[in-house]
């Protein structure tokens, strides 16, 4: 156990020690162990958005098993998925890596502006198939926020006293936000303090951008001039607002134009003070050569030293 950590441990007095255990788990698997640094191989696309659009443009990952396999060689922390895919590996690969189960999930067969998630897995799924936690998605900026907030609260508190650990992917998008507020500095934040308040373990939040969405919040950003001007500021600010860095932040990749820039971005995080990176289509829609090689480059990015000073976390 590095001395790292046992400090990120040390965040969560409140936790039981198998659900320390089990954080353990991530925190000091694949190759990024014992760094305090996560990636972990997320494969809920074919739910979210589709077989054909998920796992097309790489047919071997059809089969569940391919990300397991991935996922194992690439030397992730983690694997998360949904029930069935998890279901169709779990025996065959048990052991092998930390399983995430992705707890809730929605389609895409309508067109919603103000989208949801259906429970689809359960802490019982997830104990029975060895999982070291559950993944949760909430939608900041729906109208049925709400609703989501109350399920990850019943959800947690029985993950935590069977000693799992809690992931939650706040993802704000709904009729309350704009598309370019979906990703916007304040509400990037916003998002990862109101996960944080619901009692994450670890939160996956985007990427934000420069782009201030609520006129409220701009008055703040620039009377108090917090710098938002560089990724690595923001990422910085978003790693602040999950308790000061007293919360796992990792962020996911989404749609880029080349592995440079998808680099470039992971070098930010890094000198940012993120803890890590969950990347899916960017790594299962390659060969599993050529997703190695890139899931490998992003795990040495995040093997040295950060550039900029991390945000202070006070003893």
């Amino acid at each position: 156990m590095t001395q790292r950590v046992k400090e990120i441990l040390s965040w969560y007095g409140s936790d039981n020690p198998g659900t320390l255990t089990n954080l353990a788990r991530l925190l000091n698997h694949g190759k990024l162990a014992g760094t305090g640094k996560l990636v972990i191989l997320p494969v809920d696309q074919g739910f979210e958005h589709g077989p054909a659009r998920s796992f097309a443009p790489n047919p071997p990952a059809y089969d569940p098993r391919y990300h397991f396999e991935l996922a194992i060689e690439a030397g992730c922390n983690a694997y998360a998925a949904p029930l069935g895919f998890l279901e169709a590996g779990a025996r065959e690969f048990a052991g092998d890596i930390p399983l995430i189960l992705k707890a809730n999930d929605h389609d895409v067969l309508l067109d919603e502006s103000d989208p949801t998630q259906a429970l689809t897995g359960s802490v019982q799924d997830a104990l029975r198939l060895g999982c070291a936690g559950i993944g949760f998605t909430i939608y900041p900026g729906s109208a049925h926020r709400f609703e989501m907030y109350q399920q990850i609260r019943a959800c947690a508190e029985e993950a935590k006293q069977h000693g799992l650990v809690v992931i939650i992917w706040s993802y704000a998008r709904g009729s309350g936000l704009s598309k370019t507020g979906e990703t916007a500095i304040d509400v990037i934040g916003y998002a990862a303090q109101i996960a944080a308040q619901l009692g994450a373990h670890i939160i996956k939040v985007k990427l934000p951008s420069e782009h201030i969405e609520q006129e409220a919040a701009r008055k703040v950003y620039e009377k108090e001039q917090i710098p938002i001007a560089t990724l690595t500021e923001r990422v910085r600010h978003v790693v602040q607002c999950a308790f000061n860095g007293r919360r796992i932040v990792i962020f996911s990749g989404g749609p880029i134009d080349s592995d440079d820039a998808f680099f470039n971005e992971v070098h930010a995080i890094q000198a940012g003070g993120g803890f890590g990176s969950i990347i899916g289509r960017n790594s299962f829609q390659r060969s599993k050569t050529d997703a190695v090689r890139f899931l490998n480059t992003i795990m040495d990015i995040y093997n040295t030293q950060p550039s900029q000073v991390q945000v202070p976390v006070l003893n």
